[in-house]
This record gives structure tokens, sequence and C-alpha cells, in this order.
């Protein structure tokens, strides 16, 4: 059996979701991509895939071992382009993580450009308001905001982002403008997944901290910052996520003066043989995008 080749069979048939696609998609017969699956399951001693009449799905064993797959795969791909200097033409497979929004609001569009530019390579967009491990997830960039912890990784910085307390003029016309943190216990309060005793913190040091008493309480951000448009009350965001809204005057933004210093962004990626071409170029692309978009460098948002 001619492991490598398995290996590639497999993760097709695992992202086609069939046999018959896959073997299409390989260039060879349903039936030898059958054995090839068959051979590797026998070689590892695990079931990787449960065949239905309707189906093909992934064992927890196939999910793991499909993630190893990818990057066993990606980085064999990356040494024999590296060996031919063929990476001045980017190509293979790039998996791209961010935060929910600012993946939406900002990588998505940078990934669909870069894609346009180079048809060589495939992406996927992986959004999600956690730290993914990069090796552990098989993950090539990742978009981190706030500061980052002590790595092996390689990262640049191509914008920040403030902590921001806004509202809906109207809001503010009927109910007024807290003039300092202590002033929210006298508003409406929407928090974006509180605990049992919320609190926002404040200044430079993020010392200054201000007890919340949340009238409405939501489990993601674009919740709150409806709620805060419709004149609900005040809610805390990051400027990227509002500064559409205070720019059309749909919400102004209050308490500037005590907000916390601003959270750095970077974009961060594997050295060495995990810093492919494609990884590269598209690092360079996205860093170059980032660092022109005045929103997250020096006008974040604006308080008027």
């Amino acid at each position: 059996m001619d492991r490598l080749q398995a290996m590639r069979a497999f993760v097709k048939v695992a992202e086609a979701g069939g046999f018959a696609e896959a073997a299409r998609r390989l260039n060879m017969s349903p039936p030898a991509v059958t054995r090839a699956i068959a051979a590797l399951e026998d070689v590892i001693g695990a079931r990787l895939l449960v065949r239905t009449t309707r189906l093909v799905r992934l064992t927890d064993a196939g999910a793991r071992y499909l993630e190893d797959c990818r990057r066993i795969l990606a980085e064999i791909a990356d040494a024999e382009a590296g060996a031919a200097g063929s990476h001045a033409t980017p190509a293979g497979r790039l998996v791209v993580t961010a935060p929910v929004l600012f993946g939406r609001i900002y990588v998505l569009p940078i990934m669909t450009d870069y894609l346009a530019r180079h048809a060589r390579v495939d992406a996927q967009a992986l959004f999600l308001d956690r730290v993914v491990t990069l090796v552990d997830e098989g993950v090539d960039v990742a978009v981190r905001i706030g500061r980052l912890a002590d790595s092996d990784l390689s990262a640049s910085r191509c914008g920040a982002v403030r902590h921001v307390v806004c509202a809906s003029p109207a809001y503010l016309a009927a109910h007024g403008e807290p003039r300092a943190p202590a002033d929210l216990l006298n508003h409406a309060v929407v928090a974006v997944a509180g605990g049992p005793a919320p609190e926002w913190r404040f200044g430079r040091d993020q010392k200054t901290i201000a007890p919340i008493r949340p009238r409405l309480t939501c489990n993601v951000n674009e919740a709150a910052i409806a709620a805060a448009m419709d004149g609900f009350g005040l809610t805390r965001v990051l400027s990227y996520q509002v500064a559409t809204a205070v720019q059309d005057g749909r919400l102004r933004i209050v308490l500037a003066d005590y907000e916390p210093e601003p959270a750095p962004i970077h974009i961060v990626h594997r050295e060495g043989r995990g810093a492919s071409g494609r990884v590269r170029s598209f690092v360079d692309f996205a860093v170059a995008r980032l660092r022109a978009d005045p929103l997250i460098n020096g006008a974040s948002a604006s308080t008027s």
C-alpha cells in the first residue's frame, strides 16, 4: 500500500462525504479508493469511517487522524515546493482563524481577494471566539486581538482596537450621558456573557472597577449592539464592531477618557516549514490590508 496515496484518498473521502466523489476528484476508481481506506484502517488498527447506504461519516479516531493527515500532506507539499523552488507560486490548502465578528468583517474579504489572485490555493475560514492552537488544530494563520502570550510563533502587528462604551443618541437624549464609570449604575446596561457579579474595568491600567447591573445579557456582541442601536441602553464592545454605526450616527461613544489601553491586533503563524509560500504570501497580503484600514489604525471609532 502507498501510505501517502491512502492518506490522500482518506482526506478526499472525508471532504467529499463519499467514495464515488472522492474517486472522481482523485482520478481513481471507487474500488481502488475503498481498498486504500481499508488498507489504511488495517495498518492503523482503528475504524476511520462509518459507511451507510446514504452517507459516510468520520469516527472520533477518523476526525483526529484527518487533521494529522492534512498537516502531514501539507508539510510534504511544502518540502517538495521548497526543493523545486516553487514558493513563488503559492499553492495548497490554507487554514485561517480569527474572532467571529472580526473574521466576518475584515478577514473574509481579505481571504476572498487573496484567493482571487492565487488560483492554486484553497482556503478554510475558521472563525471562533477562542484562542486556537495552531499546531494541534491544523491552522496556518491566526488573527489575535489582545496581548500575546510568549510563544515561538511569528507575529506581525497590524492595528489596535479600543474597548468602548456606546449607546444610541435617542437613549442618551432621554437618560443623559454618563460622565464617569460610577454613573453606569444609573443606566440600563446591555452586557455580553456577564457573570454573577458583572463589572467593567476602566483606565489605562484597568484598575478602575465599575459595577454594573445589566438589564439585558446577550451571548454574542451582535445582539448587544443591536439592542443598543434600538435605544435600550449602554453596551461595551470593541471599537471595530461598532465603527460603522458610530460613523453613521446610530451610536455614540461615551466615557472615552476612561478607556483601557487599546488592544493590539496581530497576525501570527508558525515559523520554519509551517511558513510555506502560501502562508508567507497571505500574511504579507493580510498585514498590508489591515494596516491600511483607518478604522483599526489611528481612527478606530470616533467619539463624536
